[in-house]
């Protein structure tokens, strides 16, 4: 009796478990992504009631007082029919994204800035902050770049550096400003930035005088200098 009881467990672990399981998950996953893209549309349509918009994006759950935090759920940066779901062209007051872009390929990040320079008011900026590729620390680079062993670094597509991040900005139509960031030298750079704008709290002036060598991240402010075509602004 205890053969056929075996055989039987063999094969449900064998064969059914071993062929089904990765369906079923992926049907888990799709009705998780479905729950968290309806319920965090609806808290953003209602933190959308406020104004000025000022808007975090990839917060995962980190923003501060007056920012309207949002995460790949209901605002996929990448794809302008998210955008389009609860925004106007030329509508956002400002604009976050500490430690986004290096999760993106090069071609979406391209897509992402787009999205942000068509969506946001002319004259208001765009924040991006990101791990910084000069970085003179073998052991941040160890934890950041591409495959790196820090927290997250399994999802990073591209290690920036000042030169390379501002081509992408630029490329879509943003005017500039690098705010903190090391050079090709391992020189540190730090021109003063605004914390209306957004705190970047990956950077020298969060450090609070601590070590800048830990705390560093590449940040640039991105100005939208003309307002886009075809599309009302929303005020």
């Amino acid at each position: 009796m205890l053969k056929p009881t075996k055989q039987i467990i063999d094969f449900f672990f064998r064969n059914l478990l071993r062929n089904h399981l990765p369906a079923v998950f992926a049907v888990l996953k799709t009705i998780y992504y479905g729950y968290r893209r309806l319920t965090g549309s609806h808290r953003l349509k209602k933190r959308l009631n406020q104004r000025p918009w000022k808007i975090t994006l990839g917060a995962s759950g980190t923003y501060d007082t007056g920012w309207i935090p949002t995460d790949i759920y209901e605002l996929n940066i990448t794809k302008e029919s998210d955008w389009k779901r609860f925004f106007s062209c030329n509508s956002i007051d400002a604009m976050i994204a500490e430690h986004v872009w290096e999760h993106l390929s090069s071609e979406d990040a391209v897509l992402a800035a787009k999205n942000c320079y068509r969506y946001l008011k002319p004259g208001c900026c765009l924040r991006v902050a990101v791990p910084d590729g000069f970085h003179p620390d073998p052991e941040y680079i160890r934890n950041v770049k591409v495959g790196g062993i820090g927290p997250g670094a399994d999802g990073h597509h591209v290690l920036y550096t000042y030169k390379t991040l501002t081509d992408v900005l630029e490329s879509v139509g943003f005017r500039v400003c690098v705010r903190e960031y090391y050079d090709e030298f391992g020189r540190f750079h730090c021109e003063e930035w605004e914390l209306e704008r957004g705190m970047v709290y990956r950077s020298a002036r969060r450090s609070n005088g601590g070590h800048i060598l830990l705390n560093a991240s590449l940040i640039i402010d991105a100005f939208k200098m003309f307002q886009e075509k075809g599309d009302a602004s929303s005020e």
